[in-house]
């Protein structure tokens, strides 16, 4: 019995030797985090790219078509039909200029209102981001950090929509975190 307290004494001892001295060298060992942004944060942001659908057609209910922010899928709902008609569709694509370490967020407003050549209006509502916002810049400011933003078309009857070409303006804010 005494040989094993004994053994007991010495691991206790050396654990709480080495836990001591993990403390003492976290006390010592300077703590480093992301560095802030140089001042003044500076941020530029040039539209490179429109928020695209393609052709589709509403059917005899409507619906809404939805392109992802990476610009890989088009979805819709309802009735509408999404037609090859040769035009594309993309998310808007948006070049940013940050100095590393800027965390940017994207707001978009209430849906927009896009119109047609021929009557007819459309509801437009923003999606998500790619990269997911809010993102942080790692790359120097002389390079450009590429954002993809997607959105989704809600769209009526064919009779309230009516075949031509619709257009409009989005709103975006980038804010600076």
């Amino acid at each position: 019995m005494m040989r094993i307290r004994r053994i007991g004494m010495k691991v206790t001892g050396r654990l709480l030797t080495a836990l001591l001295s993990a403390v003492l060298f976290s006390l010592a060992a300077p703590v480093k985090a992301q560095e802030p942004p140089p001042r003044p944060v500076i941020i530029t942001v040039n539209p490179a790219q429109p928020l695209a659908f393609g052709a589709f057609t509403p059917g005899a209910a409507g619906g809404s078509v939805t392109v992802s922010p990476d610009g890989t899928t088009r979805t819709t709902t309802g009735t509408v039909i999404t037609l090859n008609l040769g035009m594309l569709y993309t998310p808007a694509m948006f070049y940013v200029r940050a100095n590393p370490g800027t965390v940017i967020s994207l707001l978009s407003g209430p849906p927009s209102t896009i119109s047609g050549s021929n009557g007819g209006t459309l509801s437009l509502q923003l999606d998500n981001t790619y990269p997911a916002s809010p993102f942080v810049t790692m790359v120097p400011y002389q390079q450009q950090t590429t954002v993809l933003l997607g959105g989704t078309l809600f769209v009526g009857t064919i009779g309230s929509n009516p075949a031509g070409n619709y257009s409009g303006t989005i709103n975006v804010t980038f804010v600076q975190e």
